[in-house]
């Protein structure tokens, strides 16, 4: 499964990169692919590109917050999430989402 997604608690410092970290680090351990923007005080790291929002299978945003660019995503299942949420139980997380798609199929 390929998955994207955005970080974003609201004072856009520790859970958002504990939120990244855990879904990237759960995500791989499951073999799937995963990039995780962030958005927070500091701005917008490790942006999504065009061609990883395309090849996605799943949206995943852990937010807290209203985020910018949620048009890029226009069309994808998408699923969101509170980052405290995702920093409890992030592979329980990943699985529900695995599970829903594989119903779709």
């Amino acid at each position: 499964m390929k998955i994207v997604g955005v970080a974003a608690c609201t004072s856009g410092i520790a859970h958002t990169y504990i939120a990244k970290e855990k879904l990237i680090k759960n995500a791989e351990a499951l073999g799937h692919t995963i990039h995780i923007e962030t958005q927070g005080t500091i701005g917008t790291e490790d942006a999504l590109t065009p061609e990883e929002i395309k090849e996605a299978d799943v949206v995943i945003l852990a937010v807290d917050i209203q985020i910018t660019g949620t048009e890029r995503f226009k069309g994808k299942k998408t699923i969101k999430v509170p980052t405290s949420l995702v920093v409890k139980a992030p592979k329980q997380i990943l699985q529900k989402v695995e599970s829903e798609l594989n119903k779709k199929e």
